[in-house]
């Protein structure tokens, strides 16, 4: 697949690259980040050559495609988004947000970016993009419920990060889905306005 740079204007998603490499690792030193996803903690250099040699590098070629979340073109990563290809018309998304950006859209617009190019038959032609959350991370559902993404349920124990089990929320948007605001959430998801991390 042809590498893919996406901007509304307000957000870029670009490829992190190897001068990425400090910003990534100081950005994953915040503990929420660490608290919701299951990247290594603590997250050294090792760790993000790992990233970069198991997901960026290869993750294109195979419909795996990762991005850094920036406010300009050129400009620093905050975040990363990503989708992992789990068959040819299928994948999960997946992303964290650097906490001093966090309430402020820049997700949502990074999410809703990366579903149009996911459906797009000039993009991915996918039919289904899946997401996941430990149990907790009402801002992650946010950025995904404004995108059109229905819920689907709690997974007990479904979950796994660093050697323990996690409940986790399941939600899927598919291609004939609307893009805006999803309804039918269970209501604690409308009411908590908490502003954690990542999805």
């Amino acid at each position: 697949m042809e590498i893919r740079t996406l901007s509304d204007g307000a957000v870029w998603l670009s490829p992190p690259t190897a001068a990425d490499t400090d910003a990534i690792i100081a950005r994953c030193q915040d503990p929420s980040i660490g608290e919701w996803t299951s990247i290594p903690v603590p997250y050294g250099p090792a760790d993000a050559e790992k990233f970069f040699a198991d997901f960026v590098v290869p993750g294109w070629a195979a419909n795996s495609p990762t991005w850094a979340l920036r406010l300009a073109a050129n400009g620093p990563v905050i975040g990363m988004i990503g989708l992992e290809q789990k068959d040819p018309t299928a994948c999960e998304i997946g992303f964290w947000l650097a906490p001093e950006h966090r309430g402020r859209g820049h997700m949502s617009r990074a999410v809703g970016l990366v579903c149009g190019f996911g459906f797009a038959t000039d993009g991915m032609g996918l039919v289904r993009i899946s997401w996941r959350a430990f149990v907790g991370n009402y801002p992650s559902a946010a950025a995904v419920r404004r995108n059109g993404f229905r819920y689907e349920g709690l997974a007990r124990l479904g979950g796994w990060q660093r050697g323990a089990r996690r409940d986790e929320w399941l939600a899927a948007r598919l291609h004939s889905d609307p893009p805006g605001p999803a309804p039918d959430w269970p209501a604690e998801f409308t009411a908590n306005r908490e502003t954690v991390s990542h999805g």
